[in-house]
């Protein structure tokens, strides 16, 4: 299976709620009364299509599997008054983090809903009304209508299904740069790694502990120059990096250092494509880990990295994600980071 198939980030899909059944038409037929009244039951509702956040779902693969929804129509009326079952509604789970847009609006109108919360539910179509029984139209002046009323149809809708992570720490950073091997140490996450880029071909979500705190940790997949243009396949990325309230900046400066190249551009050139993909993202709380320093033999060669780093405003930490070293103090300032952002918000 192409890994990317295992994380499914977008869908289209046509929802349909149920139409409401038909109105009876109907006339009493007891003994001892032959010409009885009209009797005929009110058909049911048609059952609505609902959507409901669910935390235990990751991807919107069963939605890329199931385009069509449909909702139960309503049961058609009876005599002796009786009303028609309404439908059963049709309940759509998704992710939290999916936000639904109806596609006859375009593109750039704003969302039906944001689902950012376990257990919310909204109803995206509604049902028909069941149609009314003859014995609604009686009076004194038409005592046996002979028609009944059809029941309405349901309402029909193409959404389309986005998802974006929901995390509190973004992992940032070029292809390669140790952000798997650092979610894995920090968390029970067991993203897969390896020695060479684009190891990462899907998110990852993992929770890192300190104390009695706990924050929930996305790797985003390496970045490239050209991302937020579409350039390996990084604006489906950047999408994930829009929700978090840090980001730690991942730099490779063991490789870097040992291959003659200078990790600050790779820092400026992440940064960029931050900006260019969504400004906002240039002012986000960020940390700078300088990573791998188990490769590092000579480390006063990152006093000048660090420098340069902290001109451009940069709070930079030195770690290794392969040994451990340094992490712990990376994460005591990620929370003390969150911490800020919250009583900010």
């Amino acid at each position: 299976m192409n890994p990317l198939d295992t994380f499914i980030d977008e869908a289209t899909i046509e929802v349909a709620a149920g139409r409401g059944g038909d109105g009876a038409k109907s006339f009493r037929r007891e003994k001892y009364v032959p010409r009885g009244g009209p009797d005929g039951g009110d058909g049911g509702n048609g059952g609505d299509v609902r959507l409901r956040a669910d935390r235990n779902l990751a991807t919107l693969v069963d939605q890329r599997l199931h385009r069509q929804n449909r909702a139960e129509a309503g049961q058609p009326g009876a005599g002796r008054n009786k009303t028609g079952r309404a439908g059963e509604s049709l309940v759509i789970r998704l992710p939290v983090g999916t936000i639904v847009r109806d596609e006859a609006a375009g593109p750039d109108a704003s969302p039906l809903v944001d689902l950012t919360e376990h257990g919310q539910v909204v109803v995206v179509a509604r049902g028909g009304r069941g149609g009314r029984g003859n014995a609604r139209f009686a009076t004194p002046t038409r005592q046996t209508p002979d028609f009944a009323e059809p029941g309405r149809p349901g309402e029909t809708r193409q959404l389309r299904l986005t998802l974006k992570l929901l995390a509190d720490v973004g992992l940032v950073g070029f292809p390669n740069a140790g952000k798997s091997t650092l979610l894995r140490r920090i968390s029970g996450a067991r993203p897969r790694v390896a020695d060479y880029p684009f190891t990462t071909l899907i998110p990852h979500l993992g929770v890192a502990e300190l104390g009695d705190r706990r924050f929930v940790v996305a790797d985003i997949p390496g970045l490239i120059e050209g991302a937020s243009a579409g350039a390996g396949l990084g604006d489906r990325f950047l999408r994930h990096v829009e929700r978090t309230r840090v980001l730690v900046h991942l730099i490779d400066v063991g490789s870097a250092l040992l291959e003659g190249r200078d990790p600050v551009e790779r820092y400026d050139a992440i940064r960029n494509e931050l900006a260019a993909y969504q400004p906002s993202l240039a002012d986000r709380r960020e940390l700078v880990a300088l990573n791998k320093l188990d490769l590092v033999t000579d480390r006063s060669a990152l006093v000048s990295v660090e420098q340069r780093l902290r001109e451009r405003g940069c709070e930079v930490w030195r770690i290794s994600a392969a040994t451990g070293e340094g992490v712990e103090a990376l994460l005591a300032r990620i929370a003390q980071e969150l911490d800020a952002a919250e009583a900010a918000a």
